[in-house]
């Protein structure tokens, strides 16, 4: 069952890189298409972590979150293996897995972040994020879920 859970990173890994790929050969660095009146698709450079976080500090950056993004994938993995069988609690960690790997190959690759999700309301611009950030965003959300069900009067059965 671990094979499964690996493939649905693998398949998140594959749709971020080329939706990145395919963004970064049309547009140019800050290049911004009009989807909606609310949504963009822009090309944007992240050297920092989620929402610029860091992006001003030097370099030392990209080797920190690349190192984070290393031990967080180990030990889901680690927990993938023990609980294999939790399909709500797998699907969430495979997708948190796919998108930290995703973002990790564009950090070591460029040493950026490639975003060109771009939803805006009014003047103010949500910040630009990928399929990766999407995927690792929903992957919490589940397992926020997941973290309710199963709970009866207080305890949690897993």
């Amino acid at each position: 069952m671990l094979k499964r859970w690996l493939l649905v990173s693998f398949v998140v890994i594959v749709f971020d890189q080329l939706s990145k790929a395919a963004i970064s050969s049309h547009f140019s660095y800050g290049e911004n298409f009009a989807v909606m009146p609310f949504f963009n698709l822009v090309l944007a450079h992240n050297t920092g972590a989620a929402f610029s976080f860091l992006d001003d500090a030097g370099g030392l950056q990209r080797w920190l979150f690349s190192a984070i993004a290393i031990v967080a994938s180990v030990w889901i993995v680690v927990l993938l293996r023990k609980h294999q069988s939790q399909r709500l609690f797998c699907f969430a960690l495979a997708f948190i897995l796919g998108g930290a790997l995703g973002n990790l190959i564009d950090r070591v690759s460029y040493g950026y972040v490639v975003d060109f999700l771009d939803f805006y309301w009014g003047n103010y611009h949500f910040a630009a994020f990928n399929l990766a950030d999407s995927a690792i965003t929903c992957g919490a959300a589940l397992l926020i879920w997941d973290s309710f069900k199963g709970k009866e009067h207080g305890t949690v059965t897993r």
